[in-house]
């Protein structure tokens, strides 16, 4: 396994993204609602294949905050998927501290990627939470 990373593209939202999410049968966010401020969103590779991805959101407090990771659904090495998300998550936070931020947050549902944040040093906040938005 050869990973790399990239920031993601312009296309990559509707060329692999929606694609992806749909896959798992999960709703994609509207694109106006992921990050684009420079740090934006991540695609991780193993070599040419594209096996996850995930987005950051910076804030003006010393907290940054990672969701939306999704991977190739039809990426079936599990093995490998999960070294390539541990791989996406460790990047983000890595990224993090060189921005001067203190804080990764991070809420999820899905017990694998909870477990991998858990395994890379995250602590357990609050639980079962509702997620609650105001479209304006």
């Amino acid at each position: 396994m050869n990973l790399n990373i990239q920031a993601l593209t312009e296309t990559d939202y509707d060329s692999i993204l929606v694609n992806w999410w749909n896959d798992w049968r999960f709703t994609p966010p509207s694109k106006d609602f992921l990050p684009n401020n420079g740090i934006g969103g991540y695609m991780v590779y193993d070599d040419k294949i594209p096996v996850c991805a995930g987005f950051m959101y910076l804030t003006n407090s010393k907290i940054v905050w990672c969701d939306w990771i999704i991977s190739n659904f039809k990426y079936k090495n599990k093995k490998n998927r999960k070294e390539a998300i541990t791989f996406l998550i460790k990047t983000m936070t890595e990224i993090a501290k060189i921005t001067d931020k203190k804080y990764v947050f991070a809420n999820n549902t899905n017990k694998f990627l909870i477990n991998i944040f858990k395994e890379n040093g995250f602590n357990v906040g609050s639980k079962n939470q509702t997620e609650l938005v105001f479209n304006i």
